[in-house]
């Protein structure tokens, strides 16, 4: 029985096929570079348009929240109305919300334009994993073109701060955004012609509640975790987001096990490699979010780099993860899934682990080596865990499992960012020493961050900035030395599970092109070498 419909024949000519996984590999860069890309243009956009703080938040975290929480409803209904299509219209959808993004004329509308580029990244992501099990029936072909897919979506979001500071060097904020316009061009042109169409033929119908459910659930999570980061949990909303999340998502499983056609078959988290590939992708983004977010500070305000610079002083991690992302099909047919996702979790916690015992002057060389390591490690846990999660999975349900996969990216991300910056917030509040003599305000505003601490010593006589700037740096890189310990104990946790998870299992064997729904992909029958 045929497993998927596919309206438009796939390109049999190999260079074409090439092409079009090149047009993937584009969407998917984009929308990865777009969720870091911003980082470095806020302080012009506050100088610009003058955001209040939780407007400030807003604009960060509107693109973020809104992609994550749409991401298995969009892929879901790319397996309902088209991968191709949904692809299409969600990068026109793109390129809109971009130009609406660089012309805002005020922070409001740039928060409604981050949101609809979430929702247009949340129906570009899923798609695009989906259409490559289309162009590509030959399991090594398809492993390849997994771990191209895999390098591009990891490298571009190390890439996103270079290509910030490079175009904030010479234009104004609103350049980061026009940016994606000539790409998605290309995007459209080229995904048109050279592109396959497929759906699921029995897709059922799209069940909206389920949609508002997922939605609803992972936004309050993910508000919650981010929230109390910054601000404790002593605010009312951030236990009320967390329950309102916590009890959404448990409707939303219990809604998918009654449905006839789930918006999310819930039941494929009963495979373990499924869900040994959701936990491992969800954890390894913790470390390397949590990586980007405290050494990003540290080169900056630590080091005293300018932002074109330290985005540079990161590029290893971009390196490594193309590397990693190309070398995954060959790793695994060599050592067998189980053993590369355990040793490369195994090799992140490693390079996380390095953060420990860095210091304001510990040689670059030490950095550089971590980034690379901490790239190459997850280049090839986020590919193997793409093409574990697509095995699992039955062909027609491509969109929906591509989905959980990015969902779990996403999360991760947030995850990161927030566990790890509540580490550092924490202790270096308890460490900070201000100076006697600091007046009350100028000492609340140092102490809420090393950047306010920085800004606060601007202000001051060099016999209170000095000490004050000391303390501050010597406090921040204690905390980031203990949140760079408990990262690494977490991602070897997770190699731990993964080695468990994945053991005694072997995937059935692929067979051939897309009218099977039989698991295919990166030699995962090779699972319990």
């Amino acid at each position: 029985m045929s497993s998927t419909v596919l309206t438009n024949q796939s390109p049999t000519n190999q260079s074409r096929r090439w092409t079009g996984l090149a047009v993937l590999v584009l969407a998917i860069t984009l929308v990865a570079v777009d969720a870091t890309v911003l980082s470095l243009a806020i302080p012009s956009i506050s100088e610009t348009l003058r955001p209040n703080g939780t407007q400030l938040l807003w604009i960060g975290d509107a693109y973020s929240f809104v992609l994550a929480g749409l991401l298995v409803s969009m892929g879901s209904l790319s397996d309902r109305i088209g991968r191709k299509k949904l692809l299409l219209i969600g990068s026109s959808a793109f390129g809109a919300a971009s130009l609406l993004a660089a012309y805002a004329p005020g922070p409001g509308w740039l928060i409604v334009a981050r949101a609809l580029l979430g929702v247009a990244g949340a129906t570009i992501m899923p798609s695009t994993l989906s259409l490559i099990r289309s162009l590509f029936p030959d399991d090594r072909e398809r492993a390849t073109a997994i771990g191209i897919w895999g390098a591009a979506a990891t490298a571009g979001a190390a890439l996103g701060p270079v290509v910030g500071g490079v175009l904030l060097e010479h234009f104004w904020w609103g350049s980061v955004f026009l940016l994606n316009i000539p790409v998605l061009l290309l995007l459209l042109v080229f995904g048109a012609w050279l592109l396959p169409e497929s759906r699921d033929p029995k897709p059922g119908r799209w069940d909206v509640l389920s949609v508002a459910l997922s939605m609803a659930g992972v936004i309050g999570v993910v508000y919650a975790i981010k929230e109390a980061a910054a601000h404790g949990v002593a605010r009312w909303d951030v236990p009320l987001a967390a329950l309102v999340g916590a009890a959404a998502l448990t409707v939303f499983v219990r809604r998918q096990l009654r449905l006839d056609t789930p918006l999310l078959d819930v039941r494929l988290f009963g495979d373990r490699r499924f869900t040994a590939a959701v936990l491992a992708s969800l954890i390894a983004l913790v470390g390397l979010s949590g990586v980007v977010f405290v050494t990003s500070q540290y080169l900056q305000l630590v080091r005293g780099y300018e932002p074109l610079r330290a985005g540079l002083a990161e590029l290893p991690a971009f390196v490594g993860a193309v590397v990693g992302g190309l070398l995954t099909a060959r790793l695994v047919r060599r050592s067998g899934a189980r053993a590369a996702l355990t040793f490369c979790l195994l090799a992140m916690g490693l390079g996380v682990g390095v953060l420990g015992w860095l210091q304001q002057d510990t040689t670059y060389l030490l950095l550089a080596a971590s980034f690379l390591l901490v790239g190459t490690a997850e280049g090839v846990v986020y590919t193997l865990a793409a093409d574990l999660v697509l095995s699992a999975a039955p062909a027609e349900k491509a969109g929906a499992a591509s989905a959980v996969s990015e969902t779990a990216y996403e999360l991760g991300t947030a995850l990161g960012i927030a566990l790890v910056g509540s580490v550092v917030g924490s202790l270096y509040a308890s460490g900070l020493a201000v100076p006697a003599g600091t007046a009350p305000a100028a000492a609340a505003r140092a102490g809420e961050s090393l950047g306010g601490a920085v800004e606060t010593a601007h202000g001051l006589s060099q016999s209170l900035a000095e000490p004050l700037l000391a303390s501050a740096k010597e406090s921040f890189v204690h905390g980031m030395n203990v949140a760079g310990v408990l990262a690494a104990v977490l991602l070897i946790g997770a190699a731990a599970m993964a080695w468990r998870l994945l053991r005694g299992l072997s995937a059935p064997v692929a067979t051939t092109p897309v009218q099977q729904p039989a698991p295919e992909k990166v030699d995962v029958q090779k699972v319990d070498a």
